[in-house]
């Protein structure tokens, strides 16, 4: 009988270490790739029997190509990098790990906007500067009675409502997809886009990124949002359309912004964002502590190890319509 090949199409770990605690040996050959194209993880995952990925693009071509592929498993909540249907086309189980990083996620979130209400980025380069004059940083105003306006309602963004409640905002939320009840019980309103957007002191955006969410922070809600707003974004770059975000700070539209994320990452050198000092970067890090990334890579490699070895679903299944193809049971 041959082992099982788990190819890891790329990865911006150190090592592999709690990959190989889980796959290392007995029935799994743990390959590591660094693939950057749709030719090279095609090369090196055409005969897989499952794939771990984290960057690396699997559209419907590489999903095409691959012949014995069971399971994807992305390192991380969002599934933007693996071509859904192609997959469930071919019977592939997708699963991701949606709650490895809740609190980072938030309690960066937490951070960005503190620190942009608070003016702490701000106050810290004019202190540098020489300019010891806190009217330098105004204007900053008291946290409670202000508005957050939480774009999505996931878990992410309910975790962090739970934070910013004793420190006294109003916290509003637009969610299509989550019932008013379930926003209420957490002591928020379901509001319009629209509506979040002309409201709302600070938007955070936390929606995963789709073609129903892609540029839906668009020219039309950031000339909506007051003067004196900023945007968080932890999610994904994508969301928040990235020219009339640049029009907006440019024109004044809004006081500033805190990004976690880019249209294109990493971020050019010459990016019109790093110049601009209302604005704060952080390198798509939210998710990460060292614990957060221990236990995403372990589950990760737990989900193949379920799907090859015991022949059952993966806990955190994305494409629920494979279920109704048959699952390879346990290899005898």
């Amino acid at each position: 009988m041959g082992r099982w090949k788990v190819v890891v199409t790329d990865w911006e770990f150190a090592d592999l270490r709690y990959e190989e605690k889980v796959l290392g040996g007995g029935p799994f050959e743990l390959i590591p790739a660094q693939c950057r194209t749709e030719e090279e993880v095609i090369a090196a995952c055409r005969d897989a029997d499952a794939i771990l990925n984290q960057y690396a693009p699997l559209g419907r071509r590489v999903v095409e190509a691959l012949n014995r592929c069971r399971v994807i498993v992305r390192y991380g909540v969002g599934v933007n990098t693996i071509d859904l249907a192609a997959a469930t086309e071919k019977g592939i189980c997708v699963a991701n790990v949606p709650d490895y990083c809740l609190d980072e996620v938030s309690d960066h979130a937490l951070a960005l906007l503190l620190n942009l209400a608070r003016r702490i980025t701000a106050a810290d380069r004019l202190v540098k500067r020489g300019e010891w004059d806190f009217k330098r940083a105004a204007p900053v105003r008291r946290l409670r009675g202000q508005t957050v306006g939480l774009v999505g309602f996931g878990n992410i963004p309910r975790i962090l409502a739970a934070k910013l409640k004793p420190l006294g905002f109003r916290l509003i939320a637009h969610d299509p997809y989550v019932p008013r009840a379930v926003a209420e019980e957490r002591g928020v309103s379901l509001v319009s886009l629209d509506r979040l957007c002309r409201e709302a002191d600070i938007v955070s955006v936390h929606a995963p990124l789709t073609a129903e969410t892609r540029g839906m922070i668009g020219r039309e809600q950031l000339r909506s949002m007051k003067p004196q707003a900023y945007l968080v974004n932890t999610s994904r770059g994508p969301v928040v359309d990235e020219g009339a975000l640049l029009e907006a700070l440019r024109e004044g539209w809004i006081a500033g912004a805190a990004l976690d994320v880019v249209e294109e990452e990493p971020i050019r050198p010459d990016h019109p964002l790093l110049s601009m000092e209302q604005v704060i970067l952080t390198p798509h890090m939210a998710w990460y502590s060292e614990e957060a990334m221990e236990e995403l890579r372990t589950k990760a490699a737990e989900a193949v190890r379920e799907v090859l070895q015991h022949g059952r679903y993966p806990r955190y299944l994305v494409n629920l319509e494979v279920m109704e193809q048959a699952l390879p049971g346990k290899r005898q």
